[in-house]
């Protein structure tokens, strides 16, 4: 028998909206993947490797060319001092974030994180019998945003983990520096360690930066920063991530990581290190394709009738259904393929208290141009059965 802890946690929305629109043949803009492939020379480089016979196990921390291409990026991109050797290639951020907390946490301490969250922020509390203290995000103007008040009373005496996600998904928010710093505030003060997900780091938009927790003063002791290589170059089926952070904290979470996956994507490793380094102009236009893709969903949900919340990151877009005459996010999302050939995820299973997102919707436009058109045209017809 499954033990208590785990019960809420036996199957993902994203593995049960995939199938649902596979079995109705729906668009799928549930799951957040990409339908094109990522850089030419990643995937040439990769085959390469297969072919030039490097197929058995990495190194336990990952390929030294892997950990000095993210130490490099970080600081180019951010200037931030990274040794190599604290940096620890990990089967996706998935894996660095449950190791983390795997690591860090005894049965009874607190995790404080923000809610809606990725859905494997719960399970991995769970498995580690942490207790979870969520802090909403609730719609605020155009996006969405904490209470700082209701942050600070999430922290308490058994408060040993923060974790992060900026940008945000599902809501697409991404933390400002005063917000963040706030939270290093706080997790100093009650001698937390931060755990910063931040996999969407090149997917902001409209000119935002992106702050990573490490740079604000005081940080770097106390945050592991996360990130993976599959948003940035489109490669979600690799699961190639890493972490870094001070060599004490790193080397707990290797502890943990190394009895659950080991090592994986030998032949992805090295070539991911050298995506690492493509040009500027790769990024910025990354960000200017899906800020474009943004726009086209947005507009075409706008038209839909759906209410729709401003993106500042991420590839998802949440939209309130209410307008359309629905009340319940989850009950909309399981009709809807049927209804007019679309999946979508309701954003109440993403969080502890589902009454904070009952009506709202993620969809994600990381697909092309033709798809979303597509999509947007199926969804009008919502607009006219409401009248």
């Amino acid at each position: 028998m499954l033990v208590e802890r785990m019960r809420a946690h036996t199957s993902t929305i994203f593995a049960e909206m995939s199938a649902l629109a596979l079995r109705t043949g729906a668009i799928n803009l549930g799951q957040g993947f990409p339908d094109t492939d990522g850089p030419a020379s990643l995937l040439s480089d990769a085959a390469a490797n297969i072919q030039a016979g490097i197929n058995q196990y990495p190194p336990g921390i990952g390929v030294p060319e892997l950990r000095a291409a993210v130490a490099e990026h970080q600081r180019r991109f951010y200037d931030l001092d990274v040794d190599p050797d604290t940096v620890l290639v990990t089967t996706g951020a998935t894996e660095a974030i449950a190791s983390a907390v795997l690591a860090l946490c005894e049965a009874g301490d607190e995790v404080v994180t923000f809610q809606p969250y990725y859905d494997s922020y719960a399970a991995t509390i769970a498995l580690a019998n942490a207790v979870i203290r969520p802090v909403p995000l609730r719609p605020s103007g155009l996006g969405f945003a904490f209470d700082p008040d209701e942050l600070r009373a999430a922290f308490s005496a058994r408060t040993r983990v923060v974790l992060v996600n900026t940008p945000h998904n599902p809501t697409g928010t991404v933390f400002d520096r005063e917000q963040l710093t706030l939270i290093g505030e706080l997790a100093a003060e009650h001698d937390a360690v931060v755990v910063t997900d931040e996999v969407y780091e090149h997917m902001i938009y409209d000119g935002r930066p992106h702050v990573p927790m490490a740079t604000l003063p005081g940080m770097d002791e106390r945050t592991l920063t996360i990130s993976s290589a599959g948003k940035t170059f489109s490669v979600t089926g690799w699961k190639v991530g890493w972490v870094h952070g001070p060599g004490e904290l790193v080397s707990a979470v290797r502890a943990a990581k190394q009895f659950l996956t080991y090592v994986s994507g030998a032949p992805f490793q090295p070539a991911i290190a050298a995506a690492l380094g493509l040009p500027d102009s790769f990024y910025s236009q990354l960000a200017g394709d899906l800020q474009r893709k943004r726009d086209l969903l947005s507009g075409g949900l706008r038209e839909a009738g759906f209410t729709v919340f401003d993106t500042a990151g991420t590839y998802f877009v949440v939209t309130d259904v209410t307008p359309l005459g629905f009340t319940d996010g989850a009950e909309f999302c399981w009709s809807l393929p049927e209804r007019v050939g679309v999946a979508a995820v309701p954003v109440s299973v993403f969080c502890a208290d589902p009454e904070l997102g009952r009506s709202l919707v993620r969809f994600a436009f990381c697909k092309r141009d033709e798809v979303l058109t597509e999509a947007a045209a199926r969804l009008v017809a919502l607009r006219a059965a409401a009248g």
